[in-house]
């Protein structure tokens, strides 16, 4: 499977980004009984943090492409938690944080961003349960958070 992502990757014109080290006192990921535990991930586009809010000078599309930015940190948290992406069986959970003023409740369109990045890469296995919910802030004032469980063969 590792193979095929990589080529998906390529053909999708991406490049996973180096997993991001933790920025306060966690770890990136924790592997429990088949299930890998991923933490929130940001969204650094050419090394830099994504800031923002949805609905106050973060459009829609920007939103949606930062949290695809989020999946790819997600996947880069996978390959360097497991050391290849072919022991993903299953992409089982997304919980989405999107930072977004009260009147906007497109929640589940930014989510859709790392969603569909995770059915083009992984198939199948990809499609995922799923909370997408709005916050008044993020840390480091980030415009998307996303954490992930992914199921792991042994």
């Amino acid at each position: 499977m590792t193979d095929r992502i990589d080529r998906k990757l390529e053909e999708l014109g991406l490049t996973l980004p180096q997993a991001a080290a933790p920025v306060a006192s966690y770890v990136p990921t924790v592997l429990a009984n088949g299930m890998l535990h991923i933490s929130g991930q940001l969204p650094f586009k050419d090394g830099q943090l994504v800031t923002g809010r949805v609905g106050d000078g973060v459009s829609l599309e920007d939103a949606q492409e930062a949290a695809k930015l989020c999946g790819l940190m997600l996947v880069a948290q996978m390959k360097a938690a497991l050391g290849t992406l072919g022991r993903v069986e299953r992409i089982v959970k997304l919980g989405v944080f999107v930072n977004s003023t009260g009147d906007f409740t497109d929640q589940a369109k930014v989510a859709n961003g790392a969603s569909d990045l995770m059915v083009a890469l992984f198939g199948d296995s990809g499609k995922h349960a799923r909370a997408a919910v709005g916050v008044p802030v993020l840390p480091l004032g980030a415009a998307v958070e996303i954490d992930a469980i992914v199921q792991v063969s042994a």
